[in-house]
């Protein structure tokens, strides 16, 4: 059986993963031929793809910083461990949910959705481990429509979470020495 670093070490190759801003390490797998339009989008013609796909992984302890986009995103189980998904809605209610092997990991499930406009974060259930994910984004993600979050302004803003708000700061630069 493969040791976990050996793991992280195949899937970054095989896959191309690079770091991601918001921390782990993405590549995309897809996006639509097909445009739509989004009102009030950051660009000039406001056209989007229809949809994006990403393989998303988190290891070593690295954690996805709070984040949000203008699309709601689908994240799936793909291989690893559980992986907590945290978001804060407008009104500022905290959700979590476990994303995993729902028959390997009782209280997984196999996908969960990140509404539009809430804020999220995510890390391995247990920060030893790793898992990579798939998040699907309709329409499609562009990085204008990406923002990481002020962790102070966001605990501010949302005081009864603060604790779990700067677990999950911005990420130091994200990249390996290779």
């Amino acid at each position: 059986m493969a040791t976990a670093n050996h793991a992280v070490e195949e899937l970054i190759r095989r896959f191309g993963l690079e770091p991601h801003p918001e921390g782990g390490y993405y590549s995309e797998t897809y996006r639509a031929d097909k445009l739509v339009r989004r009102d009030g989008a950051n660009d000039a013609d406001g056209t989007r793809a229809a949809s994006t796909a990403i393989y998303f992984l988190l290891a070593e302890g690295a954690y996805s910083a709070w984040h949000r986009i203008r699309s709601d995103e689908l994240w799936h189980f793909y291989a690893g461990s559980p992986i907590e998904i945290h978001s804060i809605d407008e009104r500022g209610v905290l959700s979590t949910r476990k994303l995993g092997h729902a028959l390997d990991h009782p209280g997984t499930v196999f996908q969960a959705v990140v509404p539009a406009g809430h804020w999220f974060a995510a890390r391995c259930c247990d920060p030893s481990t790793y898992a990579l994910v798939g998040c699907t984004v309709a329409p499609g993600f562009e990085f204008s429509e990406f923002e990481i979050a002020d962790v102070t302004a966001l605990a501010e803003k949302y005081p009864l979470h603060r604790s779990i708000i700067e677990l999950f700061g911005k990420p130091a630069s994200a990249g390996r020495s290779n």
